[in-house]
């Protein structure tokens, strides 16, 4: 006679070697969490990869273009990278309830710096260093006038745009710089390991570590924390203003990371590098699901956005918008991610 199943047996299986009934269940709750995420209203990654289908059925219909071509892929991921690396920092920086306006402007000042160091026989490292070193600078002084003097972020980076601007074209006499050292050009855009391309190394290297820092470091937990309730966090302990003067610090770091990348690509350093790249930016963080209140990012996410917002303004070209029309249209993404971000905010308070 078969013995009926007790309590007891049902704890072992659930305890079997290897927990699989538990890994099983942890994996389905998971997969269940992201689609109720993605498709959930308000959600502004999913209205990008909606655009995004859209525009790829349309250029494919309408012109003979290879627009879902692998290469095509990888030249938008190649394109894309500063932006990328810009937008892993605007993670961290939202997510710690500040904004950096001044990143996109960091980027022609840093390659300038570079370029004009390599021009005059300077080793590589040099430049480099140099051009990291002025993108760090810039951050720092965004940090530190924004937690010591008190003046909002947004006030502070707004201002440096129009200094950076400035000494982009004092520094370069607003003409172009050309690179010939092949060492820097490869390392930085043109190059290759192999089969895979320098570009999508810095872009998987720099997101790994996004991602890593994020989600399972006390910095990254500490970032969170002081973007969701600053007060609450500084009764806990973390030094909020020594947070956002790291993460401002690292945003001017990307951007002159961004700048190195964008002359390493092009050969040369222009005064006009990555200038309308700010939109772009917000637009990823914003898609990919960083909260503009703070307390909530994804490194991932804004990967995706970004990749997202390049295959939509490659669509666009394909489709024969003009420039203008490619502005309007990236702006109305932005206004929508932005609109879509604030309704998900609402939900969440609401449900609480």
């Amino acid at each position: 006679m078969r013995e009926a199943s007790t309590p007891d047996s049902a704890t072992q299986k659930t305890r079997s070697p290897g927990g699989s009934v538990l890994k099983e269940s942890g994996r389905r709750d998971a997969a269940h969490q992201f689609i109720t995420s993605l498709t959930a209203p308000g959600s502004s990654l999913l209205l990008i990869i909606v655009i995004a289908v859209l525009i790829a059925v349309f250029a494919i219909l309408l012109s003979d273009t290879a627009f879902l071509s692998v290469g095509n892929f990888v030249n938008i991921l190649k394109a894309k990278t500063p932006l990328i690396l810009m937008a892993i920092a605007g993670v961290f920086v939202i997510s710690a309830g500040e904004i950096d306006l001044s990143v996109a402007s960091v980027p022609p000042v840093a390659g300038i710096i570079a370029a004009a160091l390599l021009s005059n026989d300077y080793s590589t490292w040099v430049a480099v260093s140099a051009g990291l070193s002025a993108g760090l600078a810039v951050g720092l002084i965004n940090g530190l006038i924004t937690v010591w003097v008190g003046i909002p972020s947004f006030i502070v980076t707004l201002g440096m745009i129009g200094v950076l601007q400035g000494l982009a074209r004092l520094v370069s006499g607003e003409r172009t710089i050309p690179i010939l050292n092949e060492t820097y050009t490869a390392i930085f855009g043109q190059g290759s390991f192999g089969p895979i391309p320098s570009l999508l190394i810095w872009t998987v290297a720099v997101g790994v570590v996004g991602a890593v820092v994020l989600r399972a470091t006390a910095f990254g937990k500490a970032v969170l924390a002081t973007g969701g309730n600053e007060v609450a966090a500084r009764y806990s302990g973390i030094a909020t203003g020594r947070i956002k003067i790291t993460v401002l610090a690292l945003s001017g770091l990307a951007g002159a990371l961004a700048g190195l990348l964008y002359t390493g690509q092009f050969g040369s350093g222009r005064y006009d590098l990555g200038g309308n790249d700010l939109l772009q930016v917000l637009a990823a963080v914003i898609i990919g699901g960083t909260a503009l209140s703070g307390g909530r990012g994804s490194v991932e996410g804004a990967i995706a956005g970004a990749l997202l917002v390049g295959l939509v303004s490659n669509g666009v070209i394909l489709l024969g918008f003009s420039t203008p029309q490619q502005q309007i249209f990236s702006g109305m993404i932005i206004v929508f991610a932005v609109a879509l971000s604030g309704q998900r905010i609402i939900g969440m308070r609401s449900s609480r």
